[in-house]
């Protein structure tokens, strides 16, 4: 038997190296982009509803972007179309910091920007399985959700110290830079590839792409059972979007808010690697829907309205189990047609997206109904009972060697007869 597979190995590949780099400056970016640009519509207009409808601007263009921009990270080279994303996000935040630019066109500038994060995100996710195979993916998989929440709370941090010391166009220059150096990355730390779509795909429109994407995902039972079951995410980080007014029932400020947050970013940054690095492929394929149900599941304790304390234990288990989304990313892109893989991560990633802000908005509806707490039990149990669903469901499509299929290299004969997930957001 081969020797396992360790981080070491993951970092020793060079192209690795290049696109763990640009994820950094790329997800640092785009927050830090999105916190200068709402504060400084706060700053002017002194309008909370401006400053959210600024904030909803850093969103809602993954929509657009996950539907008709994602695919083509399959019908071009996709080093190529990460580059050209990065380019274009480096003119228009450059454009951003000009002075005199007014608040609508800023975003505007904005959305088009963000516009272009869901080609670059699919491009890279498409990207990994070509630069590392096996467990090698599994790893690199967990790096980038690490590195995808460690980089969004630097983001966030660094957007509010820089717009307090240097102001915001200077914060926005700082963000073109990021873009500008991820582009470079790209370009020169990862090697050519063609485009993994055939030439008679790129004839089609745009509409008729994203109906056979859809057609991909959604038609094979195995695939919209592991889609769903990333979708899962929806559910179990009510607690963010309602951290303020759960940490304020409680008693607490700010600090206690920020403390929530932290909790489930820090659970999840410790028990990535090490569920990936000593578990094996087939152990965490077999867990995968145990974890699924009692990362909803546990949420549910909130409605004994626990304090402060046991209420961040609950909300760190949970984000525990969430662990559960390496073993149902890998089975998704084992499962993916390499020329479509791009296409399919688009649709994941903007599932995930839209349906996260939508649970926010609900949840801070139902907030002022009801307590903070019943809010985030009722998200659980309705998560929980639909993963028990899918649970049964996945074992129902999923075929006997089906387990061992994760660790294969991605477009292998066996597994493309048959597709989720990005990292979680």
């Amino acid at each position: 038997m081969p020797p396992r597979a360790t981080f070491r190995d993951v970092f020793a590949d060079r192209e690795f190296r290049a696109v763990w780099f640009s994820e950094i400056l790329s997800v640092t970016g785009d927050r830090l982009a999105l916190v200068a640009l709402t504060l400084l519509v706060y700053g002017q207009t002194k309008s909370p509803l401006l400053a959210a409808l600024a904030y909803a601007a850093g969103y809602l263009p993954w929509v657009i972007g996950g539907l008709f921009l994602a695919d083509l990270a399959d019908r071009r080279p996709r080093r190529s179309v990460m580059v050209a994303c990065d380019v274009v996000r480096t003119v228009l935040v450059a454009a951003m910091a000009v002075p005199g630019v007014p608040l609508l066109a800023l975003v505007a500038l904005l959305f088009a920007t963000t516009m272009f994060a869901p080609p670059f995100e699919a491009a890279r996710a498409a990207i990994t399985p070509d630069i590392l195979q096996g467990e090698k993916y599994v790893l690199g998989a967990s790096v980038f959700q690490t590195t995808f929440l460690a980089g969004q709370v630097l983001g966030a941090a660094g957007g509010g110290l820089a717009v307090a010391f240097i102001g915001v166009r200077a914060s926005l220059i700082v963000d073109a830079v990021t873009f500008a150096l991820s582009g470079l990355l790209i370009g020169l730390g990862t090697r050519a590839r063609p485009a993994a779509a055939k030439p008679e795909a790129a004839g089609l429109s745009s509409l008729a792409r994203m109906r056979e994407g859809f057609r991909l995902v959604f038609g094979d039972q195995a695939l919209r059972t592991l889609l769903l079951l990333g979708w899962l995410v929806i559910f179990y980080t009510v607690p963010e979007g309602i951290a303020a007014p759960y940490a304020s029932k409680l008693g607490g400020g700010p600090i206690a808010t920020g403390v929530v947050l932290a909790s489930t970013c820090l659970s999840t940054a410790i028990v990535t690697p090490l569920f990936t690095r000593f578990v094996r492929a087939r152990q965490r394929l077999n867990m995968m829907g145990a974890l699924a149900v009692l990362t909803c599941a546990t949420l549910v304790l909130t409605a004994l309205r626990p304090g402060l304390a046991v209420s961040l234990v609950i909300f760190s288990l949970s984000a525990a189990f969430g662990i559960y989304q390496i073993a149902a990313n890998t089975a998704f892109v084992v499962r993916v047609p390499n020329e479509r893989r791009a296409q399919a991560f688009g649709i994941a990633n903007m599932g995930v997206v839209v349906g996260q802000g939508a649970a926010f908005v609900a949840a801070g509806a139902a907030a002022e109904v009801i307590s903070p707490a019943a809010v985030i039990a009722i998200a659980g149990g309705i998560g929980a009972v639909i993963a028990v669903v899918l649970t049964l469901r996945w074992r129902h499509v999923s075929p006997p060697g089906g387990r061992h299929a994760a660790v294969r290299r991605p477009g292998h004969a066996a597994a493309r007869r048959s597709v989720p997930l990005r990292e979680s957001r």
